[in-house]
């Protein structure tokens, strides 16, 4: 049955998650308002800040994570489903009870500081925006960058929060050191659909601004047009290339909507909501995508799909990049490790 959506929430019910053994319902004064529950902000304590992973389709293996959930509220995320291991929803719960690691720098350091790390770059934002509207009050993204640049350490930025403007100085002086790319999503440039897809990103005007600051800077940046929907935003691919390629990315390159665990309930509560006439044909181009599946996880297929549509949207990506000038896929990370100081170690000094 379709849900009421809430002003400024992405998702329009509390789906319990997966491991839940009981039902956790919006109380009485939740369900009275258009916004449902208030934003609620937590400290967590991190034992470890770096996640590694060895997927064949991802382009780093090993990234950083300052929250946990995100204010965003963009109803496709594949981070959802993380929030079940806290015995959270990843629905409503997800975008509006956000963690926060204040120790984030001090554990990295010490990661840093092991004999057997070895240095490579590392992406900030793989799961969670680093730039979501938290950051502005506790800055944990700012004091990671800080410590990235103080130790010469190689990093990639996701994001699509325009916040990131706040740091272009470190950003500029990373880039100078051949030490950071950036890479900024943006799925759509359609105003009436971001407000209900994506609720709380900045509109996509700020984010090809950004783009084009990046660019002043001389900081490398390139687009990510993430996910792609079908019947939603496909229509938009050229579009949004042409503007990306305009305000200066190098390269661009585009995930189909991912569909994991509880995602694939949340999303179709999202399209009986304020989709009901288009959402038989959205999800019968997903799984022409996929296999005859909602969604089919394997490596390889979960990022790009397969079959007639998967390949049409592929042909149709590379030609507005070729038409525009850019690279159809990220640039291959060619960070400098050779500057890493690794903390406590003490510099040389030159001799003269």
């Amino acid at each position: 049955m379709p849900h009421s959506p809430y002003k400024g929430r992405g998702s329009v019910s509390r789906l319990p998650g997966r491991f839940a053994t009981r039902q956790v319902q919006l109380d009485e004064s939740e369900q009275a308002t258009e916004r449902g529950p208030n934003t609620e902000l937590r400290a967590m304590s991190a034992a470890s800040i770096i996640s590694y992973n060895d997927s064949p389709d991802v382009p780093f293996d090993r990234s950083i994570n300052p929250y946990l959930g995100c204010e965003h509220g963009c109803v496709y995320c594949y981070a959802r489903p993380s929030h079940s291991y806290l015995d959270l929803s990843p629905g409503l719960d997800f975008e509006t009870k956000i963690f926060y690691k204040p120790n984030a720098v001090a554990v990295l350091l010490r990661e840093w500081e092991k004999p057997s790390y070895a240095c490579k770059p590392i992406t900030i934002g793989a799961n969670t925006d680093p730039y979501q509207p938290v950051e502005k009050d506790v800055g944990i993204t700012r004091k990671l960058l800080e410590a990235f640049l103080k130790h010469r350490h190689p990093l990639s930025i996701i994001s699509k929060g325009v916040l990131m403007s706040r740091d272009i100085d470190l950003l500029q002086e990373l880039a100078e050191r051949n030490l950071v790319r950036v890479a900024i999503s943006v799925p759509t440039a359609d105003s009436s659909l971001k407000r209900i897809l994506e609720p709380r990103v900045p509109a996509a005007s700020a984010r090809f601004r950004l783009i084009e600051m990046l660019k002043e800077a001389k900081v490398p940046v390139s687009l990510l047009m993430a996910p792609i929907i079908p019947a939603i935003n496909d229509m938009e691919i050229e579009s949004i290339v042409k503007r990306a390629a305009e305000a200066g990315v190098e390269s661009a390159s585009w995930i189909l909507l991912r569909l994991p665990h509880e995602i694939k309930q949340i999303f179709e509560e999202w399209l009986e909501t304020h989709m009901p006439e288009r959402s038989s044909h959205v999800m019968s181009l997903m799984r022409q995508a996929s296999g005859g599946q909602r969604y089919d996880s394997r490596f390889g297929i979960r990022q790009r799909g397969k079959g007639a549509y998967a390949e049409m949207i592929d042909q149709r990506f590379n030609a507005a990049c070729r038409r525009y000038g850019i690279e159809a896929e990220r640039r291959k990370e060619t960070h400098d490790c050779d500057q890493f100081r690794r903390p406590g170690q003490r510099q040389m000094a030159l001799a003269f």
